[in-house]
């Protein structure tokens, strides 16, 4: 799988561009501390280690990166860098395009809202 795209705000952008492959950057991610695996829920995103259960303002993406499946570039994958408020640093991983987690996609994009919605607010006037 070919990386496309990563979040712009990213610290470590320039250490990225040798990361050819989904199994590749989670390794490196465990290396950062991000140890943990998340999981959409009924009631939110879970903990996969701990079983704690998390709401969109609970979480922060540190980052993302998509991949492109070589055979096949439909086969689209996403993998989530996330933070939570008490401090677990952890991982997602979901189908890109047309074959995502639609429930998940959805909690995303509202933990993004969130995201948008504070930085906005403590930007100077």
């Amino acid at each position: 799988m070919e990386e496309n795209d990563s979040l712009e705000n990213n610290k470590n952008v320039e250490e990225v561009p040798h990361m050819k492959s989904l199994a590749l950057v989670l390794n490196k991610m465990v290396l950062e501390g991000y140890e943990d695996d998340f999981k959409i829920a009924d009631k939110g995103l879970r903990s996969l280690k701990t079983e704690k259960i998390y709401q969109p303002e609970q979480l922060n993406i540190v980052n993302f990166f998509r991949f492109e499946g070589q055979s096949d570039p439909n086969d689209n994958t996403i993998m989530y860098v996330i933070e939570t408020t008490d401090g677990l640093k952890g991982t997602l991983v979901d189908a890109y395009g047309p074959y995502a987690d639609r429930k998940l996609s959805e909690f995303m994009t509202q933990v993004e809202n969130i995201h948008k919605k504070t930085t906005k607010s403590d930007a100077p006037s």
